[in-house]
Parts: C-alpha cells; sequence; structure tokens
C-alpha cells in the first residue's frame, strides 16, 4: 500500500482477542487487515443502513398522517378472523 495513514485505534478485550484469533488462526495477516475487511463492509451496509433508515421514516409518517389511533376490540378481532377462517375462500 503506497498511500497509508496510520491510526490508531482502541478495542475492547473481546475484540481485541476476535482480531489476534483472526491473525493467529491464519485468516489475515496482520490485525490492519481485519480492521481494513472489516471497514469496506461497514462502508457498503451505510447506503443499505440510510436507505432504511429512510423507510422507516416514511412508514412512521404515513403512521402519524393516517390520523389519531383508536381502542381495539380484541374480541371482536378474534371473532373476524374465525369468521374467515370458517367461510370458503373465493
Amino acid at each position: 500500500m503506497s498511500n497509508v495513514e496510520k491510526v490508531s485505534i482502541s478495542l475492547s478485550p473481546d475484540l481485541a482477542t476476535a482480531v489476534r484469533d483472526a491473525v493467529e488462526g491464519g485468516e489475515y495477516g496482520s490485525a490492519s487487515e481485519v480492521v481494513r475487511e472489516a471497514l469496506r463492509e461497514w462502508k457498503l451496509r451505510q447506503p443499505l443502513r440510510r436507505q432504511e433508515v429512510g423507510r422507516l421514516r416514511a412508514a412512521w409518517q404515513e403512521g402519524v398522517a393516517s390520523g389519531p389511533s383508536a381502542p381495539l376490540d380484541i374480541e371482536a378481532i378474534k371473532r373476524d378472523a374465525q369468521a374467515r377462517l370458517k367461510s370458503p375462500s373465493d
């Protein structure tokens, strides 16, 4: 790597052990390789995470825009479901 910036990071004991185990087990050549791969995967997930947050915000706004909630009658819901189970499907 010709253009590399060194950065110091702190890891919890569990993460540090996982990194050491990955290197000692031969999965990676160095702790830096482990961290680089983790960061590459993080970068790939970020757009998906932003997309999911946007979807949740839209669903929240849709719920707010649908108006105030009303109490539900669970017994009526059960009766309706049982009636649908008993009626022949179209």
